[in-house]
């Protein structure tokens, strides 16, 4: 694949992730729920944390080296996840989307910076950049969109916030 076929597809995947939760009001985001006790902030800082994962580990793969596994350094993915989740629970909002935009453009250049070769589909460098990146954002996606879903068909008296209502279309 080529660079900018790779760039098309992580910004795809990053374009749908964003938009799952695009008109949001603050308190939505922040409303616990969308996936267990997770709020959509918080999906946003763990996605975040993935990117940084990619973007800290992707040199030494380009180097040859492997990185440290979570199995061993945190005794697991899921203890990983609940370590960084802990570490960004009190970030604000406006921090969690600063950091976001932040580490997403280190992701690019990391790709603009990689070899041509490293960019291929069978490499180890694009295996962890898909599992990082493009090939985790879906996962939070859909879940952010089940949960407006659910959100819309719950009875309003049962919600502790609103989401916006959509304008009503004259007749």
């Amino acid at each position: 694949m080529t660079r900018e076929r790779l760039l098309k597809r992580l910004e795809a995947a990053w374009t749908d992730f964003t938009s799952s939760y695009a008109a949001l009001s603050e308190p939505n985001l922040l409303e616990p729920g969308v996936t267990k006790a997770w709020s959509v902030r918080d999906l946003i800082a763990h996605v975040t944390t993935w990117e940084e994962e990619a973007v800290k580990h992707l040199p030494a793969i380009l180097e040859g080296r492997r990185p440290p596994r979570y199995s061993v350094t945190y005794g697991g993915i899921d203890a990983f996840n609940a370590l960084m989740t802990a570490r960004k629970k009190d970030l604000s909002l406006a921090e969690v989307l600063r950091q976001q935009a932040a580490v997403h453009r280190r992701v690019i250049a990391a790709i603009e910076r990689a070899p041509e070769d490293q960019l291929a589909s069978g490499s180890r460098f694009r295996r962890r950049l898909r599992l990082d990146t493009y090939g985790h954002y879906p996962k939070h996606a859909e879940a952010i969109r089940r949960w407006r879903e659910k959100r819309r068909t719950t009875p309003r008296s049962r919600r502790t916030v609103r989401e916006p209502q959509r304008a009503a279309r004259p007749r």
